[in-house]
Order: C-alpha cells, then structure tokens, then sequence
C-alpha cells in the first residue's frame, strides 16, 4: 500500500480540472478534462464495497503477508490484487491503493478522450498525451522532492507507485525512503513496491533490491532511495527538480 503524502507528485495540469474524492481510507486527487467528482465518488463506494464483501469470505484477504491463490470468480479488484500480490510475491493488501487507483483511473479514461491522473496516496495512475513529470518523496533523504521520472506521453495507461518504509502508515518490513516503480499495470506497481521495499534496510541493499526487481514479470523500472543513495534499473529517464 502506497503512503499518504502531503505533497502531491503532479503540479496542476494546464487545461485540467482538479478534484479530490475521500471515502474511509482512500484519498483520490485526480485531473481530467472534466469534472467527474459525482461518478468518482459512485465508483470508490462501490469498488471498496466489493473488496469489503470479498474480504469477508475469504479469510486471510486483508491479513496475509504472502500470497493467496487466484480466484477467477473474485471481483475484478479483488483479483487484480490477488494476481499482482502473486507476481510481486507479498499478500493481496499490498496491491490495494494501486487496484484503487487503476480501476477508477480506467473507468475515467472511459468518459473523456483527454488526460487522465489519478493519485491515490503514493499510487498513481497516469493517461497522459503531453510529457509531465512525476516527483518522488522520499521522507527525510536528502534526494526527496529533488529528483522526477520523466514520463512521454502515451494513450495506454501507466502505473507510478511509491511505498516508503519511513514515511507513512504502509505495511512495510524495510527502512527505504523510497522505493518507486514504474509498470502498465498500477496494482503490479504497487505491490512490488511493497516487495522490494521490504528488503531495502540500509544503502548496501540498493543493489539487491534491483537486482530483485529485475526478476518480476511487467515491470519498466523502478528507483530506489536510502538516505543519500539512490539506485536506479529500467526504463526510466530520472530528471532534476527545483521544488
């Protein structure tokens, strides 16, 4: 699960309109070409309801550390998170902000042509038809706020997801400032997030934490950063930030 920041990863979208959705524990920040706060909030609703009743027959959904086994019958959120828990070798709750943030952002891309970005804590969903460039926070690291991954413009949707093991509430077993990864599918982000940040305790494990991450299916890229240190495997174009 990606944490939730003060700080946004995106400044305001020229040309965009700016909304915020809040249900229980999601934190929706989104831009579009229209506002779609009505229907956003219809669907966060409806898609935590289906995790709700999901978890409720299945014992173990919200608790387990590892992964649980596919379930073609799950609800499709439910088995986005099921599936990219699996890949990413950490339970189904890891992926739960990145499945949000995945599923509302495709239901929005449905009703407008233009420029999608939603971020759900440190888990972002992106259609973007322009370049922009994504910040990456990284708690206390002299590095946070100061570098971006850089992002071409791309009708197919991409996924960003942060998790930090010294910002925030997220379930993390390592001491990373921040670990960001970069896949088409949101929920894969953010569930590897959670993985390789579990194994990143200090600067020396940069490089196996690359190094594991080389090995799990669909992922572009990925940035790691411990202090001030910073690894980086993937195809990712990291930038400088004056913020």
């Amino acid at each position: 699960m990606g944490e939730k920041r003060t700080y946004r990863s995106f400044i305001a979208r020229n040309g965009l309109t700016g909304f915020q959705v809040r249900h229980q524990e999601t934190d929706l920040h989104i831009q579009s070409d229209r506002n779609l706060e009505n229907e956003v909030s219809t669907w966060v609703i409806e898609v935590r309801l289906s995790i709700e009743d999901y978890a409720r027959s299945h014992p173990g959904f919200l608790e387990s550390y590892t992964p649980l086994p596919d379930d073609p019958f799950a609800p499709a959120v439910a088995r986005d998170m099921l599936e990219s828990s699996a890949t990413a070798g950490v339970g189904p709750m890891a992926a739960v902000a990145g499945a949000i943030a995945q599923h509302i952002g495709k239901r929005c891309v449905e009703l407008t042509s233009g420029e999608v970005i939603v971020e759900n804590g440190g888990d972002i969903f992106l259609r973007v038809l322009e370049p922009i460039t994504s910040a990456i926070w990284a708690g206390t690291s002299p590095l946070s706020g100061r570098v971006g991954i850089a992002v071409a413009p791309n009708r197919r949707p991409l996924g960003i997801c942060t998790s930090s093991g010294t910002v925030g509430h997220s379930r993390s077993l390592g001491k990373a400032d921040a670990v960001t990864i970069v896949s088409q599918s949101v929920s894969l982000a953010d569930a590897t997030a959670t993985s390789i940040g579990n194994m990143v305790r200090t600067e020396k494990d940069i490089d196996s934490g690359l190094n594991a991450l080389q090995k799990i299916p669909g992922i572009l890229g990925g940035v790691i950063i411990k202090g001030t240190k910073l690894g980086i495997w993937g195809q990712i174009e990291l930038v400088p930030l004056n913020l």
